[in-house]
């Protein structure tokens, strides 16, 4: 029975399929086509965006279908926008430009026309073997007689029905084309989504293109990465010269006078020294805030859960802090998502007015994700100058992403993934 429902389900699906792929597939292919020979009348160049966008929305729901109903994984290519993409006209032949130079976009024009045909023909074999068995019983049952008087018989498949052994050869013959579709019917299914891969899937050329990509993005991070790491020397040389080591100065100085005049004048000696220990605490708490800084000591000791729920302890907002980690990611890859949850809940606090964080670290298929969710003003967005294009960088040293959640009224969920494996 389990055979039979899905063999009923995939009879469905390639129905739908042979549909839309007429329906949609045709229009949209016209549609582009027209569109491309309108751009040098200029109207072109106003409706070719719009299109294409529909062309890949199109194509991004059949490369869903395809892992949804056959698990055939289609990736998609299409390269993004620049980031300062500028609008009104300059910006519209930019973008139809930047479309019409993506190779996706032409291999997107290519399915649609085989789409529209062979992909057409391979969809509506699934159903067509299921409902052509129906028609034979339905001959069977008597309905050969009437069409025979009217016009002489029906021809069902390679039989002449113009009796009823006929029509009950028909019968037999259509019970072994749904016997076919009981078994064939889920890899013709398949057989439409793996054609349809051949032609959306990346060339050999694309991924070689988006591992180019991928190698300058990493060389981009690797930068900033010696960059952010010569700020953070120059800022801990910098707190060290004004801080601690001030203080030890001082310190050392008073020990001197203490020394000389111990003798002469016990009581101011005796002041002093209290300014020296004093003097001597603050510049321990210092040198422990310092180390903080670089790394935490909870860090080191207890892993990444424990110092981001001690993190949670001393802000002022009531956060919450749920973890599940089976063990522990090497310590670069701790310390980094550490410093981001730090980053990205200071932000939080700042500027989002909210009064409950929620932070959630889990691993899972080999990513370490953190979200940070807070039930602010939202509106907050990656963009030069913010903490969060600092998160970012800091994460694109380790091949990591950052999302953004911020729609207006909140709340805002960042989320944060590295790659990596725990021990």
């Amino acid at each position: 029975m389990t055979r039979v429902r899905e063999s009923v389900i995939a009879g469905a699906r390639g129905l739908y399929l042979a549909v839309v792929t007429l329906a949609g597939s045709i229009t949209l292919f016209v549609l582009s086509v027209l569109s491309i020979a309108f751009i040098l009348l200029g109207i072109g160049v106003f409706t070719t965006p719009v299109i294409l966008a529909l062309v890949r929305k199109w194509a991004d729901l059949r490369r869903a279908q395809a892992g949804a109903w056959s698990d055939v994984r289609i990736p998609s290519p299409y390269r993004p926008f620049p980031a300062d993409l500028r609008g009104g006209v300059t910006g519209q032949v930019e973008r139809t430009s930047l479309l019409l130079k993506d190779p996706a976009t032409w291999r997107d024009l290519q399915w649609l026309l085989v789409d529209m045909t062979a992909g057409c023909v391979t969809a509506i074999f699934a159903p067509a073997l299921l409902l052509y068995m129906l028609y034979g019983y339905v001959l069977a049952l008597g309905v050969w007689k009437p069409i025979y008087e009217a016009g002489g018989g029906e021809w069902y498949g390679f039989i002449h029905v113009t009796s009823q052994g006929d029509a009950t050869m028909a019968a037999l013959l259509g019970t072994a084309l749904g016997i076919t579709g009981v078994f064939a019917n889920t890899s013709i299914v398949r057989g439409h989504f793996v054609l349809t891969r051949a032609l959306l899937a990346p060339t050999t050329s694309m991924r070689e293109r988006e591992l180019a990509q991928r190698v300058d993005r990493l060389t981009e991070t690797r930068h900033d990465a010696v960059d952010t790491s010569a700020a953070e020397l120059r800022r801990i040389e910098r707190d060290l010269h004004d801080g601690a080591q001030a203080r030890l100065v001082a310190m050392g100085m008073d020990l001197g006078t203490i020394e000389a005049m111990i003798e002469k004048d016990p009581a101011k000696a005796k002041e002093m020294i209290a300014k020296a220990r004093q003097n001597s605490g603050e510049a321990l708490t210092e040198l422990r805030d310092l180390v903080r800084g670089i790394h935490p000591p909870v860090l080191a000791e207890r892993g990444l859960g424990d110092a981001v729920k001690a993190l949670a302890l001393r802000l002022p907002v009531r956060t919450e802090v749920d973890v599940e980690l089976s063990g522990r990611a090497d310590e670069p890859v701790e310390s980094a998502a550490y410093f981001a949850v730090s980053e990205a809940l200071t932000n939080a606090i700042k500027h989002s007015g909210a009064d409950r964080i929620w932070v959630d670290v889990h691993h899972a298929q080999g990513m370490l994700r953190v979200a940070v969710t807070d039930n602010g003003k939202g509106g907050a967005s990656i963009g030069a100058g913010s903490g969060l294009s600092g998160i970012e960088r800091r994460l694109g040293t380790f091949d990591g992403v950052l999302a953004v959640s911020s729609p207006a009224g909140g709340p805002t969920m960042v989320t944060m993934e590295i790659p990596c494996e725990l021990s």
